[in-house]
């Protein structure tokens, strides 16, 4: 899994950066009811940038996931993940 991970929503308006995807269900989770936007993108760390000259550029994220908290069953879904994640407690 990636070392780190992104999550946008509020139309792009809000990000956080995260350590890990339980951290992510967790965070979704949380906010999801509060939020203005029930649509939260999620991004996975990919390879480094690297510049014309071969030197660091900086992070990389690619989508991996749009969870929708108004699809059916999303929620649930989310925190079965999140179980199993944690080893059986959310």
């Amino acid at each position: 899994m990636a070392d780190h991970w992104q999550i946008r929503f509020d139309g792009g308006h809000q990000q956080r950066y995260l350590p890990d995807r339980q951290a992510v269900l967790r965070y979704v989770l949380a906010i999801g009811p509060r939020s203005a936007s029930t649509r939260f993108e999620v991004f996975a760390e990919t390879a480094p940038v690297r510049l014309a000259d071969g030197s660091p550029g900086g992070r990389s994220y690619s989508l991996v996931e749009v969870i929708d908290l108004s699809a059916a069953g999303e929620r649930d879904r989310l925190t079965a993940e999140l179980a199993a994640l944690s080893g059986g407690a959310p």
